[in-house]
């Protein structure tokens, strides 16, 4: 029996997807154990962990003074180093439980655009947070695996990947990203964007998560059959006064167009890069959108629409990336060839 393997059986070895937005942990053949908000509330001072995850986020906009909420990842890589890393401490001990003896292997999944002082950062976060071994896997290449795309053939697969603070774009062949586009537009900017569009238009000043409310329950990037509407609460920026306005998904849509239209141009440009023979594969097969932004209504239409190619989206978009970490997890021999290399290697 080799020494990993060895080691394997003493502790669990787990594939993180470390998202802006959300953090989702898989654990070797045991699946997604953690599925929570990136979000860690601190005590005024820095030094105690008030919460982490679901709770933490609860707090946003709530907080007083004595409790600071923090969200230590920004357009998908590491903002706030020390706070990145007791959220990891958090996941990596969870994700253990009675297996502690060995510290465990970790997979976890980077922006395509990342730089090499961004790698050496998550590296040593997840170091110190208790792993044993640090491997990097690109975030389009797990999408493509978790969509069970064949990315080890000559074939030309496109994959947009739609986070929270990033949205990547990326040509995947041979078990290679041959082209790439990360643009650091996502589901945060939309939230802004709705926020804005309410104080200017309306003069009503809304919080983040009644923002992101918004655009989950009636937010759509193509007209609907039938258009929805909600009430909303927020506080009337001229008196100062709680206030309850009804929005519809047409206003939303308005809000959140140029967001839409930057990233469908992220596309275009892509494709002004790519190889003609891998564009005549991706003419012909499509294009898979994945991530959490995937949900968005009418976002495949539209996108289908303005580029004239197949889209489709995969059926649990939000949980593609750390499946397809969790498959290079469970047999990483396989899949040695996705890893990203450090520069002294």
């Amino acid at each position: 029996m080799s020494l990993s393997k060895f080691f394997g059986m003493l502790s669990s070895d787990v594939a993180i997807d470390l998202g802006t937005a959300n953090t989702l942990v898989y654990k070797k053949q045991g699946g997604i154990i953690i599925n929570e908000p990136s979000v860690v509330a601190l005590s005024a001072d820095g030094k105690r962990v008030v919460s982490i995850g679901t709770k933490a986020k609860e707090m946003l906009g709530k907080n007083p003074d004595e409790v600071k909420v923090i969200k230590p990842l920004k357009d998908g890589v590491i903002a706030d180093f020390r706070v990145t890393e007791l959220m990891l401490n958090d996941l990596i001990k969870r994700s253990q439980k009675k297996k502690w003896l060995v510290k465990p292997r970790v997979i976890v999944c980077v922006p395509s655009g990342i730089t090499e002082v961004e790698k050496r950062a998550v590296r040593d976060s997840a170091l110190h947070a208790g792993a044993r071994e640090v491997h990097l896997v690109s975030e389009p290449i797990a999408a493509a695996i978790g969509a069970d795309l064949p990315i080890h053939k000559p074939y030309g697969n496109m994959v947009m990947d739609i986070g929270g603070g990033t949205s990547e774009i990326a040509v995947i062949s041979l078990s290679h990203i041959v082209i790439h586009n990360s643009i650091r537009l996502g589901g945060d900017k939309m939230d802004l964007d709705i926020m804005n569009y309410l104080r200017k238009k309306n003069n009503i000043y809304v919080g983040i998560q009644t923002a992101e409310k918004i655009k989950k329950e009636i937010g759509s990037a193509y007209p609907l059959k039938q258009e929805l509407e909600m009430d909303v609460r927020g506080r009337d920026i001229v008196t100062g006064y709680p206030v309850t306005l009804k929005i519809t998904s047409s206003e939303v849509r308005e809000a959140i167009s140029e967001t839409i239209t930057s990233m469908i141009d992220a596309i275009k440009r892509l494709f002004e890069r790519t190889p003609p023979e891998l564009a005549a594969d991706i003419a012909e097969r499509g294009i898979v959108l994945t991530g959490g932004g995937a949900l968005l209504k009418g976002l495949d239409q539209k996108i289908r629409e303005t580029v004239d190619l197949p889209v489709h989206v995969v059926p649990d978009p939000l949980t593609c990336v750390v499946k397809g970490s969790g498959k290079v997890l469970d047999d990483i021999e396989a899949y040695k060839e996705v890893l990203l290399k450090k520069m002294d290697e």
